[in-house]
């Protein structure tokens, strides 16, 4: 079942990337995919729409339980991140105050690779978070700020 949730989410992903101009082989490229599931995929081919329903209600989750069912389901961690990175609705921004002692445990913890160490202070990709909050959750200053724009 997981693979076809998967496929799922891949479709989500793949109908979304098309609705943003996106080639066909672009696409693929994006997904990982031969280009001849990327067709069948936007043309309603050898799909289980109750697979879709499920990665639809995935997509839906908080975005700390989409990320989580995500990585369960993928067995790469960059697949992962695509997908939540394409399919997420909601944008965060990050702010990390100047309270940072650059320790690193936020960039552990991220899961979408948002966060990076320079110069002994945490900086964050506001584009990359997918608003799962295990950065802040890790902070021992609470400098770490995540919020819905």
């Amino acid at each position: 079942m997981p693979k076809h949730i998967a496929s799922g989410l891949k479709y989500l992903a793949a109908v979304k990337l098309k609705d943003m101009g996106k080639t066909h082989q672009e696409i693929a490229r994006e997904l990982s995919v031969d280009r001849s599931t990327i067709s069948h995929y936007l043309n309603g081919s050898n799909l289980s729409w109750n697979s879709i329903d499920v990665a639809r209600t995935i997509t839906e989750l908080s975005p700390r339980d989409f990320l989580i069912m995500a990585q369960a389901i993928f067995d790469k961690p960059e697949q992962s991140r695509k997908i939540v990175n394409i399919c997420q609705e909601r944008n965060f921004e990050v702010n990390i105050e100047d309270s940072c002692i650059g320790c690193g445990l936020c960039v552990n913890a991220c899961s979408m690779k948002a966060i990076l160490l320079e110069s002994l202070k945490a900086h964050a990709d506001s584009i990359q978070c997918c608003g799962c909050q295990l950065c802040k959750d890790e902070c021992p200053t609470n400098s770490i700020k995540i919020l819905e724009i």
